[in-house]
């Protein structure tokens, strides 16, 4: 009888090895399918989309002529603006990537119907320039805000982020622009810039006052229940 069981034994053992393995081979497979896979999100590609149409058509609109070195006054700020307080820095600069990259292939989607590399030699490639730039900041700025604040908070808080990029980022690069470009000095550049800036403001406020209503009525836009979602999927 214990001859028996020594040789039965390692035949009782065998399948609840074979059985530990097999668990453990299907645990490390659940485990690499239940993680998430990065994914094409078709509601950012949709709102891409949809805002780089908004920078074209604010472009379309014919602008005021300001001054006497061919910066005409557009809707082109509002709409910077605006693409980035609604979709954060990410998707916001990439709308205003897909924009320029429109126009530097020959579309003519800039303000007077202009198009091509060579706006980046006249008066408006600063401004042209910085548009990437504050659609980010401003919109890192909006998903701080929007996350981590309270909504009584989120006027003030984002008008003043959008004053600030726009003088710091819009209006700096734009003088810039006009120094590198036109030859002007410092002081002429920036006398020339002045104008813009009243305008820009109030469309700052403009461009915060819907990007806010948006927020309100769409609150997955910027804040995504990905926390919850993962919760829901683990339970």
């Amino acid at each position: 009888m214990t001859d028996d069981t020594r040789l039965n034994a390692p035949t009782a053992d065998a399948p609840t090895g074979r059985s530990t393995a097999t668990g453990t081979s299907t645990a490390a497979h659940t485990g690499a399918v239940g993680r998430p896979v990065r994914s094409v999100d078709a509601q950012s590609v949709a709102l891409v989309a949809v805002f780089t149409a908004l920078l074209v058509a604010a472009a379309v609109v014919p602008g005021i002529p300001v001054g006497g070195f061919g910066v005409p006054l557009t809707l082109q700020t509002l709409a910077v603006v605006l693409t980035g307080l609604v979709l954060g820095p990410a998707r916001g600069a990439l709308s205003v990537a897909l924009y320029l990259l429109l126009g530097f292939v020959g579309l003519p989607v800039f303000s007077r119907g202009q198009s091509g590399l060579q706006v980046l030699s006249g008066p408006t490639a600063g401004y042209l320039v910085s548009f990437l730039l504050a659609a980010a900041v401003v919109g890192l700025a909006a998903r701080v805000v929007v996350r981590r604040t309270r909504r009584a908070l989120w006027v003030p808080l984002l008008v003043a982020a959008s004053f600030v990029t726009t003088v710091a980022v819009v209006h700096v690069l734009g003088v810039v622009g006009l120094m590198v470009n036109l030859k002007l000095p410092l002081a002429a550049a920036v006398s020339a810039d002045l104008p813009f800036l009243p305008g820009d403001l109030v469309k700052d406020v403009v461009a915060v006052l819907a990007a806010v209503a948006v927020h309100r009525a769409f609150p997955d836009v910027l804040v995504r229940p990905r926390r919850r979602a993962a919760r829901t999927a683990r339970a």
